[in-house]
């Protein structure tokens, strides 16, 4: 039914070139070549970028529409996954339509075509989101979610990709913006410090805490502030966030009703020769130890899903402390993009502790799935 849908609204000759460039090889970038490559944005440079993602991107956008469409359990057939599966079909025929590059005015048009379709492409989590939760919906309750490994697979290959994706078109698009601050390489920060991002991120999401429960758990941070590493602060941002929105949650449902005083989250940042580790702290009480492969997947979670039939994700940007179950996987996703990791080790009665794992050196190529 999926295969017949997407036939009915774009062509048999783009369904054939889909085939034909999800077949092809793709080509991997390093934080660090991004970075070097990046820090002289010439015209030739530039020019030299959009080439490499007018030919790029369709190979890495073709792969994701195929799988959309072939996916176990009918998932494909769900309403939100067809709408996925469209968005990335207009942008498979928008980067394809668009003529061999040639010059810098060919690529300035080309910059502006990409942004949009990052911009299309915006609410892909929450909607592959729903169309989970719709597949749950329907399913045999008897089911164990370990035995859907091949969805949490594919979901595993799809987000990673939209990351790389993600990545690629925004550092091309950033490189374009006139006097960058010190440092500052399109995404990339060539001296950020961790301890800082930590700070900012925990703060947000202490915010949300306050919000929500009306109190908040300290935060404590231990680490040296002038300590720097080139990465990515968006999504160390984003990654610290989930994480330490979690503890929170945690420590105050724990405590909430307590006479004792909620005790801190803790970060501590320490810097290796090869990684960076980011370790977050709490006193939540744990996760027992049959649940912790569970918080890596994404039909699993412990909160209920703000998302439903009815969202309008074009304008429901509300963050709440449980999320849709995505935080943890995600992030781990995020890590493992630029070669680090994310662990974590529960102490069921007492509480949990993330290893954030980020990798110093910069040189590992994206993982291509």
């Amino acid at each position: 039914m999926a295969a017949k849908k997407a036939c009915e609204s774009f062509s048999k000759s783009l369904i054939e070139d889909v085939h034909k460039w999800g077949c092809m090889k793709q080509t991997g970038v390093s934080l660090r070549y991004m970075m070097e490559f990046g820090s002289k944005p010439t015209d030739r440079n530039l020019l030299i970028s959009g080439q490499f993602l007018h030919k790029e991107l369709p190979i890495r956008i073709a792969r994701r529409a195929i799988e959309l469409d072939t996916l176990p359990y009918g998932l494909s057939e769900k309403r939100a996954i067809l709408k996925v599966r469209d968005w990335y079909l207009d942008s498979f025929r928008d980067l394809r339509s668009f003529p061999e590059i040639k010059d810098i005015n060919d690529e300035t048009e080309f910059t502006q075509m990409i942004k949009a379709i990052k911009v299309r492409h915006n609410n892909v989590v929450p909607t592959m989101a729903l169309g989970v939760q719709q597949l749950k919906k329907g399913m045999d309750p008897k089911i164990v979610y370990e035995d859907l490994d091949e969805i949490h697979q594919f979901l595993d290959r799809f987000y990673l990709s939209r990351i790389g994706i993600r990545m690629l078109i925004g550092q091309h698009v950033e490189l374009h913006k006139p006097n960058p601050a010190p440092h500052v390489v399109g995404y990339i920060h060539t001296k950020m410090s961790p301890v800082e991002v930590a700070k900012n991120a925990s703060e947000a999401a202490r915010a949300i805490c306050l919000r929500e429960y009306g109190s908040a758990p300290d935060i404590n941070i231990y680490g040296d502030p002038s300590f720097t590493f080139p990465y990515v602060p968006t999504h160390l941002q984003l990654m610290v966030f989930e994480l330490v929105k979690n503890s929170l949650r945690a420590v105050q449902e724990r405590f909430m009703y307590s006479d004792k005083v909620a005790p801190p989250v803790r970060i501590i940042v320490a810097e290796g020769i090869e990684d960076v580790t980011i370790k977050i702290s709490d006193e939540g009480g744990g996760i027992k130890r049959s649940g912790l492969p569970k918080i890596f997947t994404y039909l699993y979670s412990t909160a209920k899903n703000p998302l439903d039939e009815h969202t309008d994700l074009g304008t429901d940007d509300r963050i709440t402390m449980a999320g849709y179950g995505y935080g943890i996987p995600i992030s781990r996703l995020y890590a493992k993009y630029f070669g680090g990791d994310l662990q974590v080790i529960s102490m069921e009665g007492y509480g949990t502790d993330a290893y954030l794992h980020l990798s110093r050196l910069g040189d590992s190529q994206e993982p291509l799935p």
